[in-house]
């Protein structure tokens, strides 16, 4: 399984991605699911991946050799002219893998599964965060919903739903996604270290930070303690039940 999170801010774009595939428990392995396409000045766009890791391998290929819209001549993520158009050709290389393989996994019993986050800005042009699912519709992250996930996100959630905002500062992004990750790492086992981190500042047109955590990441390790702390020490200080509804403890 895979996590992947993407936060869309005022200042720019936090992206977090895990590195772990499972096909069972003794088949797991470890690999890249963020991709960066970059001509520093000009662009900067960040992949993310998730699901049949097949899929998504023969998508970023594509993406990097060519991919044609309709009747118009093949375009890579380095010819787009827009992130509208770019979240298009994802879309476009899905249902090209798709009518290459689709009917052929179908056979197998295997399911046409994947989906994508893009983020990035070209020069000129807005900064803009994109979801591509398995058919190649995609959605748009807003100010008003601030963030996208993808693979396994339930665990994630709840730390971003009560704290990010589009306002949020770049920096406090990377800690709501290192702890939205660490609450995944916690309950789900499908989904595994090390991580990968990229840092987007609006108009820079190139990445602030791309970063590989690993387990020994002393900054990483910092927060998830911290965090863990805070949780225990804050439940600590909740009343019980019948000391709040008798009365012996209020406010």
């Amino acid at each position: 399984m895979t996590y992947c999170v993407a936060l869309f801010l005022k200042a720019g774009l936090v992206m977090l991605s895990d590195t772990r595939t499972n096909a069972g428990v003794d088949n797991i392995s470890t690999f890249c699911k963020m991709h960066r396409f970059e001509t520093p000045g000009e662009r900067c766009m960040v992949l993310l991946t998730a699901g049949n890791l097949s899929i998504s391998q023969s998508v970023v290929n594509r993406l990097h050799e060519g991919v044609s819209i309709g009747d118009a001549d093949p375009e890579t993520l380095a010819t787009v002219p827009s992130m509208f158009r770019a979240a298009q050709l994802v879309g476009a290389a899905i249902r090209d893998v798709y009518n290459s393989d689709g009917l052929a996994m179908k056979a197998q019993g295997v399911g046409f599964d994947a989906s994508f986050l893009l983020g990035g800005q070209i020069r000129g042009r807005g900064m803009r965060l994109f979801q591509i699912y398995s058919p190649g519709n995609f959605i748009e992250a807003t100010p008003e919903t601030p963030y996208l996930q993808i693979g396994e996100h339930k665990y994630g959630k709840p730390i971003l739903d009560r704290v990010v905002s589009y306002d949020t500062p770049v920096q406090d992004g990377v800690k709501l996604v290192l702890v939205s990750m660490d609450s995944t790492l916690r309950s789900n086992l499908s989904v595994g270290m090390p991580i990968d981190l990229a840092v987007y500042h609006r108009d820079d047109l190139q990445l602030r930070i791309h970063r590989r955590i690993t387990e020994t990441d002393s900054y990483f390790q910092h927060v998830r303690d911290h965090w863990s702390n805070a949780l225990r020490q804050s439940y600590g200080t909740l009343p019980t039940a019948d000391e709040w509804w008798s009365g012996k403890r209020q406010g």
